[in-house]
């Protein structure tokens, strides 16, 4: 069985499995890679964050927070990331969608994604599906491990009942 909650204190150690991976290939995140587990999860942890659960462990978490301060924080920002060897099983959509659910909840009025690698195609692909469009691009603004310099695109969606995701 598997659920979306609030990560608590406790959830340090297996937020930490799941970001480390990602953050050392460096493909994903502009963070840098040689990031300590203390300085990671402070960074995931300092908005709020959840875990995807399932049968006990965590196979993914995401954060949510407003994009900026003052007269900005009505839209929000959120990261996700999945575990590895569970990509592909529904797992960021299913955080895509609890994401939506809660910004909703919480008051923002939008959702936007600053920094999405155009390189990251099943995250692109993903936020499209879910509605979200492409309102601005980078050039060359991430230096890629593997294919160089790589544009960043900014996306975005309003929150709504009549933005909701559709099955399928």
């Amino acid at each position: 069985m598997s659920a979306i909650r609030l990560a608590g204190p406790d959830d340090g150690p297996a937020i930490w499995a799941v970001l480390e991976p990602v953050i050392r290939a460096g493909d994903t995140y502009a963070i840098e890679t040689d990031i300590g587990r203390k300085d990671a999860l402070a960074y995931w942890t300092s908005a709020r964050a959840y875990v995807f659960e399932e049968d006990g462990a965590v196979l993914g978490t995401y954060y949510i927070k407003p994009n900026q301060r003052g007269g900005g924080a009505h839209v929000c920002n959120c990261g996700y990331i999945t575990a590895q060897g569970a990509e592909g099983r529904g797992i960021a959509r299913a955080m895509l969608a609890h994401s939506l659910s809660e910004a909703e909840r919480l008051g923002y009025l939008a959702m936007q994604f600053n920094f999405v690698l155009q390189s990251n195609a099943r995250a692109v692909n993903t936020w499209k599906r879910a509605g979200f469009s492409i309102i601005g691009r980078q050039p060359q603004a991430f230096l890629h491990p593997t294919q160089g310099y790589v544009d960043a695109l900014m996306m975005h969606r309003f929150l709504g009942a009549e933005n909701d995701l559709e099955d399928g």
